[in-house]
């Protein structure tokens, strides 16, 4: 059997591919429901034993060390020297700046599952209530043809994009299952998830809609 140490002084943080991971699907697995515990604190967990005990729902402390050494070798979760709060205040004023920061020619809007925009950047107010009922419509295209994407084609994503001749994406609607919630990040043009501002992004939202039972 491996055996594992911690490393005495650090913070559990996630990094942007483990919020995407945390996030992108309803699947429930000891990987994902670690991570989404670690977005429901509102500092960033200290990295010891007690806390692992918590976060990973183990007892025993050899699997809580083998859950964090593989979220850790998939680049989920990452130790950082000193701790971070969650962004707090009005969502009004926090979104803004976080959707922001993930796309790349300034046009995101943040969806919910009705198909209404919380915050939109860039869009025409027209383009943006558009784009949002079309999430809605695409995700329940999505969940009715599930099976043979997921089944049938292996396809596990749940996120669809308008793409031109050569692939690029135009549009694209990437889900963000928080709790009960479904959101939806519409963006034109290549997103940029691998960013601090996404993890701020799902941090928000996983503290505010997330349901602490699920």
């Amino acid at each position: 059997m491996s055996h594992y140490s911690l490393t005495e002084g650090l913070y559990l943080y996630l990094t942007p591919a483990g919020a995407y991971y945390a996030v992108s699907s309803m699947d429930k697995d000891k990987p994902r429901q670690f991570l989404k515990n670690i977005l429901l604190q509102q500092q960033t967990p200290s990295l010891n034993l007690e806390t692992l005990h918590s976060l990973t729902e183990y007892d025993d402390e050899q699997k809580c060390l083998e859950l964090l050494h593989h979220c850790q070798k998939l680049g989920w979760v990452q130790g950082i020297e000193s701790a971070k709060q969650y962004p707090a205040g009005a969502l009004e004023d926090i979104l803004p700046d976080l959707l922001g920061g993930i796309s790349e020619n300034g046009k995101v809007l943040l969806a919910d599952k009705e198909g209404f925009y919380l915050v939109s950047i860039g869009f025409p107010h027209e383009v943006a209530e558009e784009l949002s009922a079309l999430s809605a419509e695409i995700a329940t295209v999505h969940d009715r043809r599930s099976g043979l994407l997921r089944n049938n084609m292996g396809l596990g994503s749940n996120a669809w994009a308008v793409v031109d001749v050569f692939g690029n994406s135009h549009v694209g609607f990437w889900p963000l299952f928080i709790g009960q919630n479904r959101f939806v990040i519409a963006i034109s043009g290549i997103p940029h998830f691998n960013q601090p501002d996404f993890v701020s992004l799902v941090w928000t939202l996983s503290i505010r809609y997330a349901d602490k039972s699920s």
